[in-house]
């Protein structure tokens, strides 16, 4: 397929005032899409929006009707939607054997599993209304192995990798493509509290830059319902999921 171009195309980027939602959004800028950024900061998302001539929408993923109010906005300003990027997440959502926080837990589900399904929906009708389009949402390479040191954080990554496998098919009829990425430990706010650990143990650390290329790459495919791996030193693609065993 050729090169996604951005040209008057309107992407909603959830999660979009820091980290790599804030590149992606400099970047769908830079190719002349319209963005609106949606998330709780409301400080740095309202600057962002400034400096790409966007807009923002406080919105907390959590929440259905902000995630309806973040797409209302996009078609309101613009005039329709053709991207959804769903790539707000928090870490820690706590350990499962002592000390399990419930509160924890309920937070980091609510925004890294229910945002996106709560995305998903509010997105749909406006991309059916153009006549289709794209869904990215943000998973972690915690999707696609275990993770010990954050169980939680793992099963709400892998949740959202096993939805959007079942979304892309569901969806392909309707000309709406929907697939995950999945950064490893990605320099971000997200990984200060392992950022010193990684950095004394040699474990490379992933550029927003080649985050930002992965996700272009997922646009620029034909592919969907696929899960994008993104780590230190080789090309993004999607991950290689193997069958599962038939009857006997």
């Amino acid at each position: 397929m050729p090169a996604f171009d951005g040209s008057g195309k309107v992407v909603l980027v959830t999660g979009g005032s820091n980290g790599i939602g804030a590149a992606v959004a400099r970047r769908l800028a830079r190719d002349g899409a319209r963005v609106v950024l949606a998330d709780v900061d409301a400080e740095a998302g309202a600057a962002l929006a400034e400096e790409l001539d966007g807009a923002f929408v406080r919105c907390d993923v959590r929440e259905p009707g902000d995630s309806e109010a973040a797409v209302a906005a996009a078609v309101d300003r613009f005039g329709g939607l053709d991207v959804a990027f769903l790539n707000a997440g928090v870490a820690g959502g706590g350990g499962v054997g002592d000390g399990f926080d419930l509160a924890a837990y309920r937070r980091a589900m609510g925004v890294n599993l229910d945002g996106v399904v709560f995305g998903v929906h509010a997105a749909l009708p406006a991309l059916r209304e153009r006549g289709g389009g794209d869904i990215v949402a943000t998973a972690s390479m915690a999707a696609l192995t275990a993770t010990p040191f954050d169980p939680v954080y793992g099963a709400n990554k892998a949740a959202v990798v096993g939805l959007v496998r079942a979304l892309g098919p569901a969806l392909a009829g309707e000309g709406v493509r929907v697939n995950a990425l999945c950064p490893s430990f990605a320099d971000t706010g997200i990984l200060a509290p392992l950022k010193g650990h990684l950095q004394e143990t040699g474990f490379p650390i992933l550029d927003v830059d080649d985050v930002v290329t992965a996700f272009m790459r997922i646009l620029d495919a034909d592919g969907t319902g696929e899960a994008w791996y993104v780590v230190p030193g080789r090309p993004s693609e999607p991950f290689r999921f193997r069958g599962v065993p038939g009857p006997r």
